[in-house]
């Protein structure tokens, strides 16, 4: 199968996995930026872990899952957003106010929108999940 979009991917099959119950579910290929997604994911609670896994073709993530995530995904084509428009996108992606984050790519790495909007930081929306 070809791999346009790791990140949809990744997203796609951790919702898939979510849906259906599982436990644990593998990612593969790997990449740095999907690393960075999961590991803010897991700070606010949606996964409880994940792990890298080399296999000589790019790497797997193996992603512990706890039944918290209700729908994610990857948000393409990748919006550039400065600090005021971030309402703007949460109100597009999540379904209420104070629920579920964005995901975004800045110049101080991978942080989520609540972390933009108090550091005063635009960058890309790369996700979300709820």
């Amino acid at each position: 199968m070809a791999r346009l979009n790791t990140i949809a991917d990744g997203m796609c099959a951790l919702k898939n996995a979510a849906d259906g119950g599982k436990s644990d579910v593998i990612i593969e290929p790997a990449s740095k930026l999907l690393g960075a997604m999961f590991r803010i994911m897991q700070e606010a609670g949606y996964i409880s872990g994940f792990e890298f896994i080399e296999d000589g073709r790019g790497g797997q993530f193996m992603v512990h899952l706890n039944g918290r995530i209700n729908r994610c995904g990857a948000i393409s084509p990748r919006y550039s957003v400065k600090t005021s428009e971030l309402e703007y996108w949460e109100t597009q992606f999540l379904p209420g106010k104070n629920f579920g984050i964005l995901l975004l790519s800045t110049s101080k790495g991978v942080i989520t929108h609540e972390q933009a909007r108090r550091e005063g930081v635009g960058g890309e929306l790369l996700g979300y999940v709820y």
